[in-house]
């Protein structure tokens, strides 16, 4: 399912509540914070949706693309190839994705093109992940140095 941003929020079942990306992103923060289980169940429709979020961030170039605009702020196609040392037009396909689902805004001036992060829960739900990550990786190490000899 190609995610078309007009679509969002009020034309897919299930998300006619959510103003925004940033509202969803909430909504699963709460959901996964709530102990007794979801606030609520989500359609299929929206379950793919969330989906399709997913797999644009599921390639390392991707997020590589992510994080250098992030970083540095809009920039052109051809210096985002430069940083993540791919080629422009394999860059300009992840950028594509990234921009079909959403996540990044295109502008073009005269015969260039430059890309900046349009939404915000992107920073939000990669600093979720890294967080996490970074406890499971601490309590690894607790683990092994409890298995080490003294």
């Amino acid at each position: 399912m190609k995610v078309q941003q007009a679509a969002w929020p009020a034309q897919i079942p299930g998300f006619e509540a959510l103003r925004s990306r940033t509202d969803f992103v909430y909504a699963l923060i709460r959901m996964k914070e709530r102990k007794s289980g979801p606030v609520a169940a989500l359609t299929p429709q929206a379950l793919e949706l969330v989906a399709s979020q997913f797999r644009a961030m599921s390639e390392p170039l991707r997020l590589r693309i992510l994080q250098e605009l992030t970083m540095r702020g809009e920039s052109s196609v051809s210096a985002l190839a430069e940083l993540v040392q791919s080629t422009q037009p394999n860059a300009s396909k992840h950028l594509k994705v990234l921009q079909d689902a959403g996540l990044i805004r295109r502008r073009q001036q005269g015969n260039c093109v430059f890309y900046s992060v349009m939404d915000p829960m992107v920073f939000e739900l990669c600093e979720m992940i890294c967080a996490r990550l970074r406890q499971r990786l601490q309590a690894q190490v607790v683990s092994l140095n409890r298995r080490r000899p003294a």
